[in-house]
Parts: C-alpha cells; sequence; structure tokens
C-alpha cells in the first residue's frame, strides 16, 4: 500500500523540494499550507497528479478540517510540519509572529494527529534552539539550550511539544535541526537578498553586519536525502533529534557577497553595516557537529562553498 504522507507548510521551499521527492519515490502527497510565506505556483507541475492534493489552510488555529480532506484522500500514514516564520526579524519586532506561525501550527498538528490517529511526525527544528555558542561543535546533545531569538525559543518550544506527544500518543518523532538550507525555489535568505539587490542596483551592495558572520550552508536537495535516510534509520528511541548540515565549518558572508558580485557586476562596491550580526537574534557563528548523522552513512554532495555557488546560479537564473 503506498505511504500517503502530509506536509504541513508545503507550498515553501523546502516544502515544494520534498514534495518533488516524495511523488517520485512512489508516495500520495497532501500539501497543506495557508500561503504566507509559500507560493502555489511552486506546486504548478503536481496539481494535475491524481497522487497530490493540495488544502489552502492556516493551522495555527485548528487543523481538525484539513485533516479530515486530507483523510478522505487517503489514510494519512506521516505528517511533515515544515510550518514556520521563517522571517527572524519580524518575530523579534513582533513575538506574537513566531508564537503564531512556529508554535501553534505545531500544536494544532499534534492536537489533530492524536485526533486522526496518525503516530508518525518529521519536524523541520533549527539550529536556532541552540543560541550563540561561538567556536563550540554544537552536538545534538549539548546544553544547556539558550535560544537568543523568537523563532528559536519557538522552534525548541515546539521540540518540547512533540516531546510530550511522544510520550502520550506518537509512535515515532523524528526532530531534523537545520542549518542555513539554500537553493530554489527560495523565499528569503542572505543569497536571494543579496541577488535582489544587486539586479536592482548592480553599482552597490548593502551588507547586514560586518560580513564576518560565518555559518555552514547545505543545499536543499542535500538536505531532502539526509531526511529521508534518517527515517530510515531504526532507532530504538521514540524520538530522534538529529543535526543536519555539511561537514565544513562554513563560509564568511563577506565571501558569499563576493560570489554573488562576481556573478552580476565584479566592480560593484560592497558597503557593510556595522558589527558581527545583522540583527538582532542572529547567531554570528556556529560550528554544527553532523557526527551522528555521518554515522548513518551519510555524506553530502556539496559542501558549503559548493552549495552557495550553485544556489547563486540557480537564484539568478530564477530571476
Amino acid at each position: 500500500m503506498r505511504k500517503h504522507s502530509l506536509i504541513v507548510g508545503g507550498a515553501g521551499f523546502i516544502g515544494t523540494n520534498l514534495v518533488k521527492k516524495l511523488l517520485s519515490i512512489g508516495n500520495l502527497v497532501t500539501v497543506i499550507d495557508d500561503l504566507s510565506r509559500g507560493r502555489k505556483e511552486f506546486l504548478d507541475a503536481y496539481v494535475d497528479q491524481k497522487e497530490f492534493k493540495f488544502i489552502e489552510f492556516d493551522v495555527s488555529f485548528s487543523c481538525d478540517d484539513a485533516f479530515n480532506i486530507a483523510t478522505k484522500f487517503c489514510q494519512i500514514d506521516e505528517v511533515w510540519h515544515l510550518a514556520a516564520n521563517s522571517d527572524i526579524p519580524a518575530g523579534v519586532l513582533n513575538p506574537i509572529v513566531d508564537l503564531k506561525n512556529t508554535f501553534m501550527t505545531t500544536f494544532e498538528v499534534l492536537r489533530s494527529m492524536k485526533k486522526f490517529n496518525v503516530k508518525t511526525i518529521h519536524f523541520a527544528s533549527s539550529s536556532a534552539i541552540y543560541g550563540d555558542l561561538g567556536q563550540v561543535a554544537i552536538t545534538e546533545n549539548i546544553g544547556p539550550l539558550q535560544p537568543i531569538s523568537n523563532y528559536g525559543a519557538m522552534k525548541l518550544a515546539s521540540e518540547a511539544q512533540i516531546s510530550a506527544a511522544c510520550e502520550s500518543y506518537l509512535d515515532r518523532a523524528n526532530i531534523f535541526r537545520f542549518p542555513n538550507v539554500v537553493g530554489v525555489p527560495a523565499t528569503h535568505g542572505v543569497i536571494l537578498d543579496f541577488v535582489f539587490k544587486l539586479l536592482k542596483n548592480n553599482n552597490e551592495l548593502n551588507v547586514l553586519g560586518d560580513g564576518t558572520q560565518q555559518k555552514s550552508y547545505l543545499h536543499v536537495s542535500d538536505l531532502i536525502d539526509a531526511m529521508l535516510l534518517i527515517i530510515k534509520h531504526q532507532v530504538d528511541k521514540k524520538m530522534n533529534v538529529v543535526n543536519i548540515g555539511p561537514i565544513d565549518e562554513g563560509v564568511t558572508v563577506n565571501w558569499i557577497a563576493n560570489q554573488v558580485i562576481n556573478k552580476i557586476n565584479p566592480n560593484a562596491l560592497i558597503i557593510y553595516g556595522i558589527g558581527n550580526k545583522g540583527w538582532v537574534g542572529d547567531v554570528p557563528r556556529f560550528i554544527y557537529s553532523t557526527e551522528l548523522l555521518q554515522s548513518f552513512g551519510w555524506k553530502p554532495k556539496l559542501g558549503s562553498s559548493e552549495a552557495v555557488i550553485k544556489a547563486i546560479d540557480e537564484i539568478i537564473l530564477k530571476s
């Protein structure tokens, strides 16, 4: 019998790539999305397929009606929960944004999963739950966890809610702690920001912060492969928490800015801001340990620099 995957937040950047992959391996796929960050046109290639269904719905208040529609399509076997506020500065200005779009979506999805007897969840978490640990290599069991953004706080609260659900009614929860993910169709992020700025004014590029921020970047194709490998990996415990990322220490914002300039206008002037943070809640540097994921036999096809360069080319081509 074919597996029915319900993707909450499936019309966004990562979600649309996941839809393509799950359909290609023979799953039935239902996407629920309120289109606040995602785009329905990202799913145009699948709307006429009998294996695919799209439901426009805001799950932050209740998602029983959406689950009911999805269940009539086919009994739900697993939920991929990708819905969240991806605009961290917006959540700093108004914390209700992250409470509603990042935490309440999780709370309501879990409530509906219990009601509709769905026992498996795959959750998109974030490196933001760790906080600012500087040069310390971040493993899954490091602590204490002290996020410095509302986004990170609500992702951490969501993980806690999933943990409680595992004790009560879930059979399996996979928690994927993402790095910075790049590729297309990107809806936000430093590469998209730089490309759009330079296409609008190719004489100069304004950078948030001094450019020394250094982070790891993973291409979305590698991310999807890693998540699918994790869910196939047999573990004894119900809740499986895994860092996903490249095996290098990343690249700087300054390096990314220069790569974008080289592609669009090598003579453009870079204008830097002040300090090593782009915004309140920005973690200027982190080193992600992916030893656990590597022990599953996984290695990314692209390192941080290769992923960034590929993403720049993809975004320019789409622009």
